[in-house]
């Protein structure tokens, strides 16, 4: 058998040295080393010749069968991390998720949970109970699993869903919040058929809402007890030190866009007695309760108004409502509060420009601290209780997510999983460079390049213009497989994070504001311009080969691309908005009115139509293939049903719709995932390359074609 592992080669060419470098003194062993030389040499020459595994593109199929990792938590103790793996089910159309054990430091893995799952996984403070819920006759209740061994035990009843829950700092409690259940005659009634929705009335909006309490279980009587009845909509909660207080963030409606109204609250347990700690018109969340329960920290943009600015950290007396803002000094985004065990310090992932490190911030003099620095996504989720240790998911643009824990001290890195080995021995993935650009208003706008394997300098390769959700989202530098399927066909990807980016300045981040810029579609569009004219200007494009793709307010913005300009041969666009003043109250858009656009469409209609893509679309000449989900409740599908009705209407540009059912903004069955992939391949081969393209045939398809013919 001939060896083909790099280690054989290395073992080889040392006991080359070794031979090679003794003096034998006897003859025949002379001669003995020197056959064993010409063996050893002759099998390496031959491991030499013999060519690299072959790599090949990454498909639509692969990037569905990938396992993804989540839910990872360390146990209090340091030793143990928890977390989850997600394969593909394609038979079910849907993906399924298992638990496991791994040793912190390293080792093998085990499964933990059954296989009905849970989720929302909490360790107790103390080590001794994993806690999750789990859907039981459609109401979520918590279940108790002791760490020590045994199964999953349901411990509560409710008569509603629990949603948000927190252990108590002391293991004994756990506080939770839950829906408000319906009386007896208003069940009766629902059941019956009388589910008419009153929107102006009670804590209803689009749907039928539900007002919120906050209870409490005792986890060695199994008893629960109600703390707070008011008519609120709460959110989330953090219980002090000594389990006797409980800050919870809540609001007083629940209209579609009044999560700006979100405030802090703080109630005592034994009075469950409440008092408002913050009033203003800015959202707070997230508080956090110091270890002393003298201060706690939360995030919010501002203490003022609710401004589209990056959050920030601060800190709060609840005894006397005085705050302060603790990290002013911090420019990106910040996700996930840790106190250290003294209250002297707060950790937190930071996000700066494509890369997301961890960070803490001393609460005395404010200064910032950057415990990692990597070139990539390190998203800690979790810490053991005396803060030595972490654990947290890692990604960059070729690496694919997995669990990996490092010491606090000094970033030393164990890795735990490797989900998708199969990536890295196969798949040619794409290489990345991130690259920046001057553009109107004197901005500096990065941007990711992606381009294929065996790239050569100077030739000009078609384009795939990518345009972020949000307005408020970003391209960062982690795995994203569609990167690397646009890369197997030949594509060059550019990402650009745009003015209203996240991850950057405040300046970058209400760039795309009417208190700042012109608002949407103004100088974001021309963002995306100078990009692609940079790209083209560097020699990577041919400008005669270019499509765009937009997701959700990409779409947003794909969709105003192409009424704006002709360069552009194919577009994509799904979950849009193309004419602001018929989603006026029906979608997502409180942002809209505030920031972008401003006013009504009754007190300002010129601006709304002059910032709406429909007010154009007389201008496309741009072949248009339209995708959304019918049950998108955040940019409502008959906006796309609109622009391709006026599209097919005006009938100069071929054009086409996807109606999904079923799917809401984010696609969740992996067949509609697939069908959209395939479909928008297909439009930009069509349409930018001029080819009649063919897509992948997935193996499992093949299988049921197989099992058909012998039925027959």
């Amino acid at each position: 058998m001939i060896l083909e592992s790099l280690s054989s080669k290395i073992f080889i060419t040392h006991m080359i040295q070794i031979i090679l470098s003794r003096r034998l003194i006897m003859t025949k062993l002379k001669r003995i080393s020197f056959c064993l030389w010409g063996l050893l040499l002759g099998i390496s020459l031959i491991l030499q010749a013999s060519p690299e595994k072959t790599r090949r593109p990454m498909t639509v199929d692969d990037a569905l069968n990938m396992t993804r990792v989540g839910n990872a938590l360390i146990s209090p103790d340091g030793k143990w991390v928890f977390f989850s793996k997600s394969e593909l089910n394609w038979e079910k159309n849907r993906r399924d998720t298992k638990y496991y054990l791994i040793p912190a430091e390293g080792g093998e893995e085990f499964q933990y949970i059954g296989q009905e799952g849970g989720n929302s996984f909490q360790y107790s403070p103390d080590g001794q109970y994993l806690s999750f819920k789990r859907s039981v006759d459609k109401k979520s209740q918590l279940f108790l699993m002791r760490t020590s061994g045994g199964e999953g035990i349901q411990v509560t009843k409710h008569k509603t869903n629990i949603g948000f829950y927190r252990w108590s700092p002391l293991s004994d409690k756990i506080f939770f919040i839950a829906d408000r259940p319906r009386t007896e005659e208003e069940e009766k009634k629902y059941q019956a058929g009388e589910d008419v929705i009153f929107v102006d009335e009670g804590p209803n909006g689009q749907r039928e809402g539900r007002w919120k309490q906050i209870w409490v279980f005792d986890v060695k009587s199994r008893e629960e007890t109600l703390l707070l009845d008011q008519d609120l909509i709460i959110n989330e909660l953090d219980i002090s030190p000594g389990g006797q207080q409980v800050l919870f963030t809540a609001r007083e409606t629940n209209r579609r866009n009044d999560g700006y109204k979100d405030e802090i609250y703080l109630l005592d347990v034994s009075t469950q007695k409440i008092k408002k700690l913050t009033n203003n018109k800015a959202p707070e969340y997230s508080p956090l309760w110091s270890p002393t329960g003298k201060y706690f920290a939360y995030l919010a943009a501002d203490d003022k108004e609710w401004l589209n600015r990056n959050s920030k950290i601060w800190l709060m007396d609840p005894a006397t409502g005085q705050h302060q803002l603790l990290s002013s000094s911090f420019e990106g985004s910040i996700r996930g509060l840790y106190w250290s065990p003294d209250g002297q310090y707060i950790y937190f992932n930071g996000q700066q420009g494509v890369n997301t490190n961890l960070f803490r911030i001393k609460v005395t003099n404010k200064k910032i601290e950057k415990l990692t620095d990597v070139q990539g996504t390190i998203m800690v989720t979790g810490f053991s209780k005396d803060r030595r240790r972490y654990v947290y998911i890692f990604s960059d643009y070729d690496t694919p997510p997995d669990v990996y824990t490092s010491p606090v001290t000094s970033f030393q890195p164990t890795r735990l999983t490797q989900v998708n080995p199969w990536v890295e021995e196969e798949i040619e993935l794409a290489t990345m460079k991130v690259i920046r650009w001057k553009s109107v208003k004197d901005y500096e706008i990065e941007g990711l390049l992606h381009l294929p394997a065996n790239y050569q300098k100077g030739t000009k390769l078609p384009l795939i213009l990518n345009i972020h959700g949000g307005p408020a989202g970003c391209f960062t530098n982690s795995f994203r497989a569609s990167y690397h399927i646009w890369a197997g066909l030949g594509y060059a990807s550019l990402s650009p994070n745009v003015r209203g980016s996240s991850g950057y300045t405040d300046h970058l981040r209400e760039g795309n504001t009417i208190h700042q810029g012109d608002g949407i579609g103004k100088g974001d569009y021309w963002d995306l311009m100078h990009g692609v004219d940079k790209v083209i200007a560097d020699g990577y494009v041919d400008p005669n080969q270019m499509g765009l793709r937009g997701w959700s307010y990409g779409g947003i913005l794909g969709g105003w691309t192409i009424t704006q300009t002709d360069r552009f041969k194919a577009a994509s666009i799904g979950a849009g908005v193309y004419d602001w003043s018929s989603e006026y109250g029906m979608g997502f858009n409180h942002d809209v009115r505030l920031w972008h656009i401003g006013g009504t469409p009754w007190d300002n209609p010129q601006a709304y139509r002059s910032q709406s893509a429909y007010s154009y679309v007389k201008n496309v000449t741009t072949p248009t293939l339209l995708i959304h989900g019918m049950r998108d409740t955040t940019d409502t599908e008959g906006q796309s049903m609109l622009f391709f009705t006026a599209l097919k209407d005006i009938g100069q540009v071929p054009c086409r719709y996807l109606r999904v059912p079923r799917e809401p903004h984010g696609f969740r069955e992996p067949r509609h995932q697939r069908i959209r992939d395939i479909e928008e391949i297909k439009w930009m081969q069509k349409y930018v390359q001029g080819i009649e393209w063919q897509p992948w045939e997935r193996k499992d398809d093949k299988e049921e074609k197989k099992e058909e013919k012998k039925s027959k």
